[in-house]
């Protein structure tokens, strides 16, 4: 009897402890592997480290948005077409279209949240005929918007420092050639941060975020109370401008959007480095949110604080000289010094601007590498072992920006049709993937997996039924107001992107003032078709399905 109760004893202590072996192995999964698991769930294996949380991702979203600081650097397209009133107004429709965007790229990055973005969204999405042709479409777009937007913001380092120089020495010749070796020296120490200190980038963007909020107080402070007259309401919220000679505000309004649209790009920058952010389903979205927020909220404030301290930006704009801020910024504290530290304030944090835009393209870069979307993709996709971050693609992705900032020598206006791309390589790949998305929503094709417990991997569709079972993630908008929304959003960009290929101006004289992004973007449009019809289309299948999430 005792023999029989012992092993009775010893059963029972089986059972608990397969028992508690199950719910420890299912709070395992819940909170350690749930990236790993969703990420399979998109048929990819975990290989970079996940360095990232919501607060050093917002930071790093912030940072290359750099929403206040590029508004003061491009408002002048604003000014001349929209004037004080278009530029205020004009804000808050771009505001307002850029949160209804992305929250439905955060849905998408909440359901596939993987380093492609919008090509792997488009590839899920996509009828089955068209996925490989518009999702490798896409991929292109992307990757070259991002590397234009890499040299964007390096030359905007570079040409503020020329400006600055400009600003203390008024006999400095500046010279193409000059602009193109400060764009290569920031590249140079970008690259070696991203690289040689990589694990230490989540502690530099916090640091990035707390400067980025610091410097903005300490522009405005001064730039309001130190301002000798202030301009009126009146003046600020009715006064229009058509200096481009449209003949209508109403089309002079919508041209200068582009100003207040180029201060918001970058945002998706955190689905790009979704692989390395714990969480991501639902920390990317609220980074990309956030930081809309924290910028919008920023940038309204240095918009209000120069539209109501500047006298007369058309006159200043007129003058030469140095970029139309920098002299509001000298008009308004009554020194050179003063606005040299304000100046470097904005150098600085346009910098880390370009800090962040190259860890975002280089994982863009090398993820559609790694599906075999780009020539040698072998080699770009491979991942550095000691530091776990795709070394050759940030390599890569400088070395073509300072190839292209060898342009600016030959011809500074070519060089501003090369990076014209930036809007509307991003714009449009949201629209492809927003507009797949509602389409696919209208069908009720996408389901809810949400409901079923995180270790059913029984329940998960193979790659062969991905087309008609792409499943949300755990951050969306339901029913009607998520589809709302969505037709929102695609209704916002189907308006910017018609608008951001106009000219500033009705008579384009020699091309200066020629809107270069049709040309551009059709040339990279026609170029990855070519290479899609010759090459690509044996080799590229969309994005590789690399693990089958029920065999973990």
């Amino acid at each position: 009897m005792d023999k029989i109760i012992e092993t009775q004893t010893l059963d029972d202590r089986a059972v608990h402890q397969g028992a508690s072996e199950r719910i420890s192995e299912t709070k395992i999964i819940t909170d350690f592997d749930r990236d790993k698991y969703e990420l399979a769930r998109a048929g990819k294996k975990q290989v970079l480290k996940r360095r990232f949380g919501l607060v050093s991702m917002t930071g790093l979203s912030c940072g290359l948005m750099c929403t206040w600081e590029s508004l003061l650097v491009v408002f002048l397209i604003g000014f001349q077409n929209g004037g004080p009133a278009g530029l205020v107004y004009g804000f808050f429709l771009i505001w307002l279209g850029n949160f209804s965007v992305f929250i439905v790229i955060g849905e998408l990055a909440s359901a596939v949240p993987t380093a492609g973005g919008q090509y792997h969204w488009v590839s899920l999405l996509a009828p089955r005929s068209t996925r490989k042709f518009f999702s490798y479409i896409t991929g292109w777009l992307t990757v070259i918007g991002w590397i234009a937007a890499l040299t964007a913001v390096s030359f905007f380092v570079a040409d503020l420092i020329l400006h600055l120089v400009t600003l203390n020495d008024g006999t400095f010749g500046r010279a193409a050639w000059q602009g193109t070796l400060l764009v290569w020296a920031s590249l140079t120490v970008g690259v070696a941060i991203n690289i040689f200190i990589s694990g230490a980038l989540p502690s530099i963007e916090v640091v990035v975020l707390i400067i980025h909020i610091l410097g903005f107080f300490g522009i405005l402070i001064p730039l309001v109370y130190l301002t000798p007259t202030h301009n009126s309401a009146k003046q600020v919220f009715t006064t229009f401008n058509d200096i481009g000679g449209w003949n209508s505000k109403g089309l002079a309004f919508f041209i200068g959007l582009q100003g207040n649209a180029l201060a918001f790009v970058g945002t998706d920058s955190a689905v790009h480095m979704s692989e390395e952010v714990r969480n991501a389903s639902t920390d990317v979205p609220r980074a990309m949110l956030g930081s809309l927020l924290i910028n919008g909220c920023l940038a309204l404030g240095m918009l209000f604080a120069v539209l109501f301290s500047a006298p007369d930006v058309l006159q200043i704009a007129n003058a030469g000289g140095v970029s139309p801020f920098i002299q509001i910024f000298k008009n308004a504290v009554g020194s050179t010094a003063g606005a040299t530290v304000m100046t470097s304030i904005i150098i600085v944090l346009e910098f880390c601007s370009a800090l962040g835009c190259l860890a975002a393209a280089s994982r863009m870069t090398w993820s559609f590498a790694r599906d075999r979307g780009l020539p040698f993709s072998q080699f770009i996709s491979m991942i550095d072992k000691r530091t776990t971050i795709p070394v050759i693609a940030i390599l890569l992705v400088t070395i073509l920006s300072g190839l292209l900032a060898l342009i600016n020598i030959g011809n500074n206006i070519a060089f501003n049709g090369v990076i014209s791309i930036v809007l509307e390589g991003f714009y449009i790949s949201y629209l492809l993937a927003i507009g797949l998305l509602l389409w696919r929503r209208l069908r009720g094709d996408i389901i809810d997996l949400n409901t079923a417990p995180l270790v059913s991997l029984n329940s998960v569709p193979s790659a062969e039924d991905v087309e008609l079972h792409v499943s949300w993630g755990p951050w969306r908008l339901t029913g009607a107001l998520g589809i709302a929304n969505n037709i929102i959003a695609c209704s916002y960009l189907l308006l910017l992107i018609f608008f951001s290929f106009w000219p500033v101006k009705v008579n384009v004289a020699e091309g200066l003032d020629m809107n270069w992004a049709v040309l551009v973007t059709g040339s990279v449009t026609i170029f990855s078709i070519g290479y899609y019809v010759i090459w690509a289309k044996k080799s590229y299948n969309g994005p590789i399905v690399e693990v089958d999430p029920r065999t973990l």
